[in-house]
């Protein structure tokens, strides 16, 4: 077999700026920062809004999802962990019709198969036109951290008891002014309100719009991730608005007409068209050890039936040990071993040793394929990406925090659909590539890449908290914990022993930091240093992308 070309080298490499400590300059006039902030975004016109997800059927039961780090389309490595099974398939559910019943002397009528696949669900996302992240973000969710610290200051909200989630629609209990103060604040329930006990119409609309700014289904009924997210303290909101802030700073991405964002935090994927979101969709990223890094880069090409080469640490750590337990393992997934004149039979390998590093492992493209079937290339040094799985029954789930470091997203070939906007199509000039194009140049199930003619920025961010330009905070769990600040050093005035590195210090114990351009020295004051970010390891690195989920 004639081993698959590898992927043209990635471009220059963007990463995303260090951010400096926000509090510093929480007690600072907007005017002053705005003297070095990034130029707002230009109102556009809102044009319609984001296409409603569809359930679009399956034609495969799911299978593992995998990512990559080697060179070239990759998919994640089957999982490695305990015997291998080769993922169940779908049996036809047999369902009786009346033409089924016996007749009087006639056999019985074989009962007939439904071949039809279950409808594939989608967890619902926002409706919002607007972006999680806006040149201007930056600065909105400066704002919002200034009001959630008077918030905080001022003794913050009321703490409410947990069976007020049991409440109904018109029904009375003595929280509910608490509760009515709570969304005042925040600006969910209108300040001119008439005040009741009552759980009526009006503050069941403010519920559902605290909902939507917290991710949360928006159904105007109290449930326990709602009061708990009424629970979470103010100063607690404050600090995730610093944050974000903070990790925005330093940033240097293009934004342009055309933008593709994801906020891991939220598990969305947001595509944006002259400062609206036109499109988005549910997505799973990585989990809490295996976080799917911060990435500034621009998406440069489509892969159809993506392959994946092996990493050596991979076929080290997971394939050699499964070689020895299983000699078929390598067949049943369709990983191919490639040698310098070609195909190598692996029984021909020595599995006790560790020769197999010495190989090009490659599985193939095909319906079994944890990629799935379409990759979105966007060069950078982590080597994540966005792509298609056959394991997309996770999409349904509220929570999504599964992957290996790469994107998985829901409906990828609408949002292939959308970036190849203004790419010849496969009849060559003046032709598109519609939905029938692209399900056209995936069913031959040969490997094909699309360059776009203009490369499309995109970005993974970590905001656990920002505003909009309606003046709107939103807030996501912190799932890396990069908010939290570390516990505050003992003050005995000790020198740290050389080489180590100063731990996270809580605000009032903060050193001075340097100031955004444009900051008047004077307006400089302390705060926390910025949360740690996780730099993976070489070896993490490779594995992050692995997407083994089963």
């Amino acid at each position: 077999m004639v081993p698959v070309p590898p992927r043209r080298p990635a471009g220059p490499r963007a990463r995303l700026g260090t951010g400096l400590s926000l509090l510093a300059l929480l007690g600072t006039s907007v005017a002053a920062l705005a003297q070095g902030a990034p130029a707002a975004v230009p109102a556009a016109s809102p044009p319609p809004g984001p296409v409603p997800p569809r359930a679009i059927p399956a034609t495969l039961p799911p299978s593992p999802d995998t990512g990559s780090a080697g060179k070239g389309p990759e998919t994640k490595v089957p999982e490695a962990k305990g015997p291998e099974t080769k993922p169940a398939e779908s049996k036809p559910v047999e369902t009786a019709s009346p033409e089924s019943k016996p007749l009087p002397g006639k056999p019985q009528e074989t009962a007939r198969k439904s071949r039809e696949p279950a409808p594939l669900v989608y967890a619902k996302v926002s409706a919002d036109p607007n972006p999680t992240l806006t040149a201007r973000t930056f600065l909105d969710t400066l704002r919002a951290a200034e009001r959630y610290a008077a918030f905080a200051e001022a003794g913050g909200w009321e703490r409410l008891p947990e069976d007020l989630a049991r409440l109904k629609p018109g029904e009375r209990n003595p929280a509910i002014p608490a509760l009515r103060h709570h969304l005042t604040l925040t600006g969910d329930l209108p300040a001119d309100a008439p005040p009741s006990d009552r759980l009526d119409p009006p503050l069941v609309a403010a519920i559902a719009a605290f909902q939507g700014r917290h991710g949360l289904p928006d159904s105007g009924i109290l449930g326990r991730l709602t009061i708990n997210a009424l629970n979470v303290p103010a100063s607690v909101r404050q600090r995730q608005l610093a944050a974000s802030a903070s990790r925005l700073m330093g940033s240097k991405f293009p934004f342009g007409e055309r933008y593709v964002l994801v906020n891991i935090p939220s598990a969305v994927v947001e595509a944006v068209e002259n400062g609206t979101v036109v499109r988005r969709y549910v997505a799973v990223v990585g989990s809490p050890d295996k976080a799917t890094p911060a990435v500034e880069t621009r998406i440069t090409d489509i892969n159809f039936n993506p392959t994946w080469t092996v990493p050596a640490s991979v076929v080290k750590n997971e394939i050699i040990p499964q070689m020895r337990k299983n000699p078929g393992y390598l067949a049943k997934n369709h990983i191919r071993i490639l040698g310098p004149s070609g195909e190598v039979d692996p029984t021909k390998i020595d599995w006790a040793g560790e020769k197999a590093v010495n190989y090009t492992l490659r599985q193939d493209s095909g319906f079994d394929n944890s990629l799935g079937q379409v990759r979105i290339d966007m060069p950078n040094r982590f080597a994540v990406y966005m792509h298609d799985t056959p394991a997309k029954s996770l999409f349904a789930a509220s929570v999504r925090f599964h992957s290996h470091g790469c994107v998985r997203v829901g409906q990828v070939k609408e949002l292939v659909g959308w970036l190849l906007q203004g790419t010849d199509g496969p009849n060559g000039p003046g032709t598109s590539w519609g939905p029938i194009e692209i399900e056209t140049g995936i069913a031959d199930g040969e490997r094909r890449d699309i360059k776009l003619p203009k490369p499309v920025p995109v970005t993974f961010v970590y905001l656990t908290g920002y505003a909009t330009p309606d003046g709107k905070a939103h807030f996501r769990d912190d799932i890396y914990n990069l908010d939290t600040p570390a516990p505050e050093p003992a003050a005995t005035g000790a020198i740290p022993p050389a080489g180590s590195v100063p731990a996270l210090v809580k605000p009032a114990a903060a050193a001075p930091t340097a100031r955004p351009a444009g900051m008047p020295a004077a307006a400089a004051k302390p705060g926390p240093t910025k949360p740690a970010s996780a730099k993976p390891t070489a070896e993490r690195r490779t594995l992050e992308s692995v997407d083994a989920i089963r």
